[in-house]
Formats: structure tokens, C-alpha cells, sequence
């Protein structure tokens, strides 16, 4: 059987590693909001090339605490692609911001730039640039809609860590970005955990103040905040994996390279361009069989995974926030899309197994 994911043969060659950060950890006798959180948001700064980041409890956490950090009015608009997982809108709807749907590019499967503009309204705050499967929007024009519009710009970075436009890493270009590290992304952790990059030391300390209940200093509350804050273990387990990182997408873009040239051309493959370094958390394919492809790869022993089977707007959880949305090419992205093994733990001849099954459909 090749499984779509399997985190123990992932983590494997970092065993060694993480039981050595375990240790100090443990020893070490601190384990919230101690030098090793410290340490690995250093760490990550660097490596995407911002000012700061700030460690949080998850992803979702980090795309709420990036919205109340800016303390938009209650009720005003966020541009969000109508495709994206349904943590996207949670953030907003719990922030109290109302999700404005905006349809993707059917290629890329990313925000399309033109169609933001037929969606601002006066009460339009914020744009949040989703980089959907490893691969980045198309921050150039979106950077520029909201420069022009005084809108802020947020990345949902959480499927893009590595991954670059025109040389630039994800997380780069925004007012905020937001990074989940939960176990299954090309950099997981053991657990939950999130981050939030930005540039300005202004809202770094905010969004300090609001993951630790409001407060600077124990026991001294500034503003109403929350509880949501990466560990010291978590961070531990990070850091040994960011040191990992690109190897592990070098990994994962050496396997989407074997789908991409040997996979029959009537499955819709990912779409390629020199502005791009995707990095593959996902390798979608897309096809009018899907459910009938998956069946079948499964019972050749195959398995796979679908981002996402329900498109957010049919949601039975937002029917009566989103309910009567036009988002026709969402719904057929979600109809059709598939994703195949590409985990660091998949071997070349992993994928070519998938490849001749799937080509004998």
C-alpha cells in the first residue's frame, strides 16, 4: 500500500534530532514562551526574510490574531478566495469581519488579481492572499491593489512555506502572513502551532500582547487578548526542521517533477512558471472522474486525499453567511480536484507506481 501521508516514516530521519531537543527542553525546565520560542522565531524571520514573527498556537490562530491585530471595525470586508479551506473564513468570521468571496484563477487555483477589484466596496479592509497547495498568488498586482486602495494585505502562508514569487519568499509581502505548522505541512511540527511574520515592530508587539492574554508583564493587562502561544517543545521540534526545509521541498518538487512529465495530459496537472518556486504540500490533479479515479486507485492500492471535497460557501456551517454566492469555478475546482502521495517519506519509485496506475485508467 503507498499511503497518501505517513508522519512516522517523515520524521524519521529527524529522530535523532528531536529527541535531542526533547531533552534540552525538558531539562531545561521552561516550557512556554522561553529562549527556545525566541530562538526559532529568529530563526524563521531570517529565513523568510521579515523583520519579526511571532509563535502562536496554530494557523487559524495565526490568521484570527493578524485581523484583530489591525482592530478593523466590526462588520467591515475582507477579500477572500472562494476555494480556500474553511479556517480562512473562521479567522475573519470570529474577528468579527464579514468573508467577501472572491472566485481563483482556474490554473493556478489562486485569488485572481482582476476579479479583486469588482469586489472593493467602501467598507473593504483587507485583502488575504491565500498560497493555496504550495504555490504563491501573484503578489505583484495584489500588492499594488492594495496600495492604491490603503488596504491591508495578509498572506495565509500555511500550504507555502519555502515557496517563492520572483524570488521572494512567502511571507514576505504583506502587512502580515500567517504560517500553520501542523504535523502534515512541508515544515510540521509534532502538534499545533502557527506564526505571524510582518515587518512592523508596532504590530509584533500587539500581537505579543494579544497571544498572552493582553499582557507585557505577568499579571498586568493591556488589551482583551487571548491564550495562544507556541511552546517551547514545538519550537524545539521547528527549529530542527527548518534547518531541513529545503531539502524536504527539494525533495517534494523532484517528485511532483516525475508526475508533471510522465502523467497522461488529460489529468489537469499543476501549471509551471519560471516567476514560481512552488513547493508541493499538495499535488493536486484534476479530472472530471475524480471520485471514480480515486476508487480506483485505491483499490490498486494507492491512496489519496481530496483539498478540498466541500467548496466553503456549502458549507453547511455558513449557509446563512455565505448562501447565495456565485462561485462557479470554485465548485468545479472542488468537484474535481485530487491529491496524490508526495510526501517526504515517498520514494521515486513510489510516485512511478502511482504514475503507471493512473495511467492505465
Amino acid at each position: 500500500m503507498i499511503e497518501y501521508e505517513n508522519l512516522k516514516k517523515a520524521n524519521e530521519p529527524f529522530f535523532a534530532e528531536l529527541r535531542e531537543s526533547f531533552e534540552t527542553t525538558l531539562q531545561g525546565g521552561q516550557y512556554i514562551l522561553g529562549p527556545t520560542v525566541e530562538e526559532f522565531e529568529l530563526e524563521f524571520a531570517s529565513y523568510c526574510g521579515t523583520r519579526y514573527c511571532v509563535g502562536v498556537s496554530s494557523g487559524l490562530d495565526a490568521l484570527f490574531l493578524s485581523l484583530k491585530a489591525f482592530d478593523f471595525k466590526i462588520g467591515g470586508e475582507v477579500i477572500v478566495p472562494s476555494n480556500t479551506y474553511i479556517a480562512t473564513i473562521l479567522a475573519i468570521l470570529n474577528a468579527g469581519l464579514k468573508p467577501v468571496l472572491v472566485e481563483p484563477d482556474i490554473h493556478t487555483y489562486n485569488i485572481a488579481p482582476k476579479k479583486i477589484a469588482e469586489k472593493l466596496t467602501p467598507e473593504t479592509v483587507a485583502i488575504i492572499a491565500v498560497h493555496l497547495y504550495g504555490k504563491m498568488c501573484e503578489m505583484g498586482p495584489i500588492r499594488e491593489i492594495a496600495r492604491t486602495t490603503k488596504l491591508k494585505l495578509i498572506e495565509d502562508c500555511a500550504q507555502a512555506h519555502g515557496a517563492m514569487y520572483k524570488h521572494s519568499r512567502a511571507g514576505s509581502f504583506g502587512d502580515c502572513a500567517a504560517f500553520s505548522f501542523y504535523p502534515t505541512k512541508n515544515l510540521g511540527c509534532l502538534g499545533d502551532g502557527g506564526a505571524i511574520m510582518t515587518d512592523s515592530g508596532d504590530i509584533a508587539s500587539r500581537i505579543k500582547m494579544l497571544r498572552n492574554y493582553g499582557s507585557k508583564i505577568k499579571y498586568y493587562n493591556e488589551v482583551i487578548g487571548y491564550n495562544s502561544r507556541l511552546d517551547e517543545l514545538q519550537a524545539g521540534f521547528l527549529s530542527v526542521k527548518l534547518r531541513k526545509l529545503d531539502a524536504i521541498n527539494q525533495h517534494k518538487r523532484k517528485l511532483a517533477g516525475l508526475y508533471l512529465g510522465n502523467l497522461r495530459d488529460d489529468f489537469i496537472k499543476p501549471v509551471v512558471d519560471d516567476d514560481y518556486y512552488d513547493v508541493y504540500h499538495i499535488f493536486n490533479i484534476r479530472h472530471p472522474q475524480r471520485d471514480m479515479i480515486r476508487e480506483y486507485l485505491l483499490k490498486n492500492e494507492i491512496k489519496t486525499d481530496i483539498h478540498y471535497p466541500v467548496p466553503p460557501h456549502k458549507q453547511r456551517a455558513l449557509q446563512n453567511i455565505l448562501s447565495g454566492c456565485d462561485c462557479r469555478i470554485s465548485e468545479e475546482i472542488h468537484a474535481t480536484t485530487l491529491s496524490l502521495p508526495i510526501s517526504y517519506s515517498h520514494t521515486a519509485d513510489d510516485i512511478f507506481r502511482v504514475i503507471e496506475i493512473l495511467n492505465r485508467f
